[in-house]
């Protein structure tokens, strides 16, 4: 087997809507190829290549599970460099918006208010699907660029939501 892309693997698509059923067979069939089970008396550098690529395929479901990681995986196979570690600029409506579910969070925590951390879990939730939906129609007319920074963008809501189960989970405690 050579190196190729998560797409090529599995033998599908490199396109952002996938069927999800088909990716579910297709990562069954190459697990069947090279779990390690099947070489247990095969040489050791057998072994070991059965387990890179055993490594390698759950890796590559895993991304191309995720919708979001999906989609930074295509945006980056396209040559777009996502510089999350650099590039924190972003538009002014989306730091308002961010700014101001900020100060909600604040508020609910230090209130332990229950009904204002579920409002913003949905607002979030619906901020979310509809970035995921953007970054699709992006993908599908191949503007990766574009859609490179809707990805940076849902890194930011994804890591917020997460902060938001944290502070359910800490009511909760």
């Amino acid at each position: 087997m050579t190196m190729q892309n998560h797409f090529a693997l599995f033998n599908l698509p490199a396109e952002f809507a996938l069927d999800t059923a088909q990716l579910d067979a297709a990562y069954r069939e190459v697990q069947n190829k090279v779990h390690p089970d099947k070489f247990v008396s095969a040489p050791d550098a057998e072994k070991r290549v059965a387990m890179q690529w055993a490594t390698r395929a759950n890796e590559a479901y895993q991304i191309l599970k995720s919708p979001f990681r999906r989609a930074a995986y295509l945006v980056e196979l396209h040559g777009i460099d996502l510089q999350v570690e650099s590039n924190t600029a972003m538009p002014r409506a989306f730091l308002m918006q961010q700014m101001e579910w900020r100060e909600l969070l604040d508020e609910a925590r230090s209130q332990r208010d229950l009904s204002t951390l579920e409002k913003l879990e949905s607002e979030l939730s619906a901020a979310r699907k509809e970035q995921l939906s953007a970054i699709a129609q992006q993908l599908e007319e191949k503007h990766y660029a574009q859609a490179g920074e809707g990805v940076r963008q849902l890194m930011f809501l994804e890591k917020f939501a997460d902060e938001v189960s944290q502070a359910f989970e800490a009511l909760e405690a």
